[in-house]
């Protein structure tokens, strides 16, 4: 059955649905920025900012985390991270003026976007109870302010969250910070994206991210995709592919819903793709498996792999690699063997057919890489999601050799960096040995909150004090009414911020904004124009220099910020040089490569190579650092990455962004690549289940999670909407249905939510 065929099974298109036909890339894209261009005072440097990013010496995209090649083409950038750079260089600004003129409380009924279009911040601000608004203040006055309020209560108390905004050299001082201050709670945004990746790779290979670089993808015979959405997520991947696919490397791809990304992609590059709107397909196959039905697919591929080594022995399984290299094969194997194919069937929403399809394409190819995102960490089983695709590339040796390996595909620009360097709540991930020495402090040894963790102090009433290092945390989380009820509780909120977001109009008792430069914005310090560095999702680092012109001359550095911060709150310390290392971030750098030798050799010499300096992994290089000393097999606990099966009446939740929204910045109304435009307040729901239950499209339903403990938690009013989604779910818009997943309701090991996998019911 060809992949247009319009008879509807599961795995392919249901042409009774909203859908987008044409290509993903080509003019939709260029459409899709001049729509957001339009309605946004654009500045006259975005375009010279553009015209520079992701290439040597230039400014690294403030979008993605994708890969920058080392031979770049005459454009770096994609959709995403053209609407990125254009909605950060507007004329708009919040000043001071626009703020006195809403209160929080009728700031509070705008929508995300409008909150944005106020343009950027101008001054630091403190909260004031009395007019219920943001009111000017000196720096002086604002770290004077903030100092206060922390030295007076328990470090322990407070949280420093950081979200990937920031360069390598502002989180390496902001962690050194926390850790002289007395806390190791240092949440980041991989928290609540990619936090079984940390947890879950650094168990089985001893890595905590990836393996694979970028001359790999043009290496391997054959790539599977889990769960990730790169036409919207990071559309700079799909020139990679679009590549792969022209040589001959076979892509399948998992996902429960049919991004068209992943189905065809015209190079807005290649003027005659351009002029004839003929794209390259890029998925070979494409099936749509049922949310945490991807443990059920791996468990059907190894089946059929362990029953083609049993019918030729020898010649299936790369037996040496398993031997010499692994452990746990047998339980994983017998585990695996064991399952039916018809719970296999049932827990996936594919039939055996499909399974056998890519594992014919899986047995088929010599080199493999896997790729995969939220929709496979985002599960309360989200570590045997995983746990099963590294058994499937171990069975053949795919890990740890040119041309293969595993690929999470991260979503923010640099928040794999900010752990390299030591934004991480647990303490075994720091040379904290090293920074004792250095600094002349005494790190404390108690792991400290992640994001989940953060998020219970705070309902709980055990948390004070908040510092946000980018991001709008408030919006971001789970349960994030009730989130947003209990933050005005907390003694001190800080947002370090370019923008006006939702998360500002929670204030605690004591709040500040401290508006920052943005990394497209040239940075003049003491010692001349400085650059930051970040982390791609390849382990690859790179120099970044901005030249906007500011948005205000009362702006600071993140650095400086954080090194005004710092001197507010710690006794002196001769170690702790904040306006030396504010005036000249080589020092920064200095002191990167000191506490992480290996990963940083010769860091200010390196940090504008071309494609960046890969900083190194030793799961890459077979040197597993785990316990052990061996890649681990694992059998999975169940058969699906849910937990439990969706009770009666019920349904499972997928939480997504659309292709006008980057994390909870949303540019406009226009979900393009999915055939959707103008509301946010939806439910997609598949037609033959709105049959079932009675529904029309455009009817307003309430949505109510179903996990039971004791809190309600419902959206409501959301307008129902036919979609091609498998049989028992529904899908909706990150962050409007945040509300219905539980703080606690999250993957067992690493503590990531189910944003993919919450059982919901819908009431009229």
């Amino acid at each position: 059955m060809s992949q247009d065929d319009p008879t509807h099974r599961p795995g392919q298109p249901d042409p009774q649905v909203p859908r987008y036909d044409a290509p993903a890339g080509g003019w939709g894209s260029l459409k899709g920025i001049a729509s957001v261009a339009r309605h946004t005072q654009v500045s006259s440097d975005a375009l010279k900012a553009l015209w520079r990013q992701n290439k040597p010496g230039g400014v690294m995209c403030t979008g993605c985390a994708w890969a920058k090649p080392a031979n770049h083409e005459t454009v770096e950038f994609c959709e995403n991270g053209a609407k990125a750079t254009i909605w950060e260089l507007t004329r708009a600004r919040c000043t001071p003026e626009v703020l006195a003129a809403h209160s929080l409380e009728e700031l509070r009924s705008w929508p995300d976007h409008d909150l944005e279009q106020l343009g950027r911040l101008t001054h630091p601000m403190r909260y004031d109870p009395e007019s219920d608004t943001y009111v000017a203040v000196s720096w002086e006055e604002a770290f004077a302010g903030i100092g206060a309020e922390l030295k007076s209560i328990d470090p322990a108390d407070s949280v420093f969250y950081s979200s990937g905004h920031a360069g390598l050299e502002a989180a390496f001082l902001y962690q050194l910070f926390a850790r002289a201050y007395g806390h190791n709670n240092l949440p980041q945004s991989s928290n609540m994206c990619h936090e079984t990746t940390s947890v879950g790779l650094k168990q089985l290979i001893g890595s905590p991210v990836g393996t694979c670089v970028l001359p790999d993808f043009e290496d391997c015979d054959a790539i599977l995709f889990f769960g990730q959405n790169t036409g919207t997520n990071s559309p700079r991947f799909m020139r990679t592919l679009k590549n792969a696919v022209d040589r001959g490397c076979r892509i399948v791809t998992f996902n429960p819903v049919r991004e068209r990304g992943l189905v065809e992609f015209v190079d807005p590059q290649h003027l005659s793709a351009m002029a004839t709107g003929s794209g390259t397909r890029i998925s070979e196959h494409y099936f749509q498996v049922r949310p945490g039905g991807d443990v059920a697919v791996l468990a059907g591929m190894i089946k059929l792999v362990l029953e083609a080594e049993a019918e030729a022995p020898g010649t299936v399984l790369d037996q040496d690699f398993i031997d010499a290299e692994t452990a746990g094969f047998e339980e994983m194997a017998a585990t695996v063997s064991a399952m039916s194919w018809e719970d296999i069937e049932e827990a996936s929403g594919l039939d055996r057919e499909m399974i056998t399809t890519a594992a014919e394409v899986y047995l088929g190819a010599k080199k493999v890489i896997a790729i995969y995102g939220m929709g496979l960490t985002q599960h309360v089983g989200g570590f045997d999601n995983l746990g099963m695709l590294v058994n499937l590339l171990l069975l053949r040796g795919n890990i740890g050799r040119s041309g293969a390996g595993i690929s999470p595909v991260r979503g923010h620009s640099n928040v794999q960096g900010q752990r390299t360097v030591g934004v991480a709540e647990k303490p075994g991930l720091v040379p904290l040995d090293k920074l004792e020495e250095l600094f002349g402090i005494t790190c404390p040894r108690e792991e400290g909150m992640n994001a989940v963790h953060a998020s219970q102090a705070i309902l709980e009433g055990r948390a004070k004090a908040m510092i946000l290092l980018g991001g709008n945390l408030v919006r971001a989380l789970p349960d994030s009414a009730r989130m947003e009820g209990a933050w005005g509780a907390l003694d001190l909120t800080v947002y370090i911020a370019t923008k006006l977001n939702r998360s500002h109009l929670t204030p605690g008792r004591a709040s500040y904004i401290l508006p920052c430069l943005g990394r497209l914005d040239e940075d003049m310090q003491a010692t001349g124009r400085q650059a930051v560095t970040i982390e791609d999702s390849l382990s690859h680092i790179h120099g970044s220099v901005g030249a906007a012109t500011p948005a205000s001359e009362h702006l600071l550095s993140e650095v400086a910020i954080v090194g005004g911060l710092a001197k507010a709150v710690l006794e002196p310390n001769p170690k702790l040089a904040w306006d030396d290392w504010t005036g000249d971030y080589g020092l920064v750098r200095d002191l990167i490569e000191a506490v992480y030798p290996g990963d940083f050799r010769d860091f200010n010499a390196r940090m504008f190579e071309p494609g960046g300096f890969y900083r190194g992994n030793p799961a890459r290089e077979r040197d597993w650092q785990t316990e052990g000393g061996r890649a681990w097999f694992t059998a999975p606990s169940g058969i699906s990455a849910l937990g439990a099966r969706p009770g009666e009446g019920q349904m499972t939740l997928v939480t997504l962004r659309s292709n006008d929204q980057f994390n909870t910045t949303i540019y406009g109304y226009e979900d393009r690549l999915r055939g959707l435009s103008g509301a946010r307040d939806v439910v997609l729901i598949n037609p033959d289940e709105m049959a079932r239950r009675g529904l029309s499209e455009g009817q307003r339903v309430d949505l109510a999670c179903a996990v039971e403990d004791g809190v309600e938690r419902v959206v409501r009013g959301l307008a129902v909407t036919p979609f091609d989604l498998p049989a028992g779910c529904v899908a909706g818009y990150y962050p409007e249905l945040n509300p219905l997943v539980p703080v606690d309701y999250c993957e067992t090991r690493s503590g990531t939510p189910a944003y993919k996998g919450t059982p919901v019911v819908l009431r009229r």
